[in-house]
């Protein structure tokens, strides 16, 4: 069986509350008392899910980055396909509230993007295939168990499935440094897309012209712009302030 990845505790205890049946075995470093410990480690007993206490050496050469002192393999997560995204949609009875990242490449960003689409109900982070960020251990790490929650769809070709979106009654509301309106005119209440550009080159000329509404954040210092991770927070948590209200 394929494997992968996934570290720091929790990332790991997402994957343990959300797709138990995905780990295969946990390493713990050596030194940890805590009650969050004993926590995870009855939790996989309970499964019986191998776990052994190592030497932060065996961790760091196991994986790169931050693990916190724990690391998990895991069988693959099953990849949600543009078909399983529009058939959940049509089967909803909620308005569609979507994320679409056109062309983000750091993980960390990835990462932290899933992270504040969890947190503000979104229903799913759309990505195309090329020249875009996968879930690395390192975005799983960063998102805090969102990677397991949230469905993420790889799209081979962006611009078409846009339009399909769009035949369902999705409203496309993209981000542009240039754009005359700002995220506060903007309507989120109901079935529509938030569309983020890459990390300084902003959003492909296709994805722009298929958006139907261009906005931007207003920005008083003197700095001229976010973090895409951050400027994603920011319009999200716009829109659920409309959609709760």
């Amino acid at each position: 069986m394929s494997q992968e990845y996934v570290f720091g505790w929790h990332a790991v205890d997402g994957v343990l509350k959300k797709q138990p049946e995905r780990l295969q075995r946990v390493w713990i470093q050596t030194g940890r008392q805590d009650k969050r410990v004993k926590t995870v480690t009855e939790a996989l007993d309970s499964l019986g899910v191998p776990w052994q206490v190592v030497h932060r050496k065996e961790l760091d050469e196991r994986v790169a980055g931050v693990h916190q002192g724990v690391v998990a393999a895991v069988a693959e997560s099953r990849e949600w396909t543009e078909d399983d995204l529009l058939s959940m949609l049509s089967g909803s009875s909620k308005p569609p509230f979507l994320l679409v990242l056109d062309g983000v490449t750091d993980p960390h960003n990835l990462g932290a993007c899933l992270r504040t689409a969890d947190a503000a109900g979104v229903q799913a982070v759309i990505v195309p295939k090329d020249k875009s960020a996968s879930l690395t251990p390192v975005a799983r790490k960063v998102a805090c168990g969102a990677a397991e929650t949230v469905p993420f769809v790889r799209v081979t070709n962006l611009a078409r499935f846009l339009r399909e979106l769009k035949d369902m009654g999705v409203w496309l509301i993209g981000t542009a440094g240039e754009a005359t309106a700002t995220l506060y005119q903007a309507d989120f209440k109901g079935p529509v897309a938030l569309v983020m550009g890459a990390e300084g080159k902003g959003m492909r000329r296709l994805t722009r012209e298929h958006c139907d509404q261009l906005i931007h954040i207003p920005m008083v210092g003197h700095v001229d712009s976010l973090n895409v991770s951050v400027a994603t927070g920011v319009c999200l948590y716009e829109a659920l302030r409309q959609r709760l209200g």
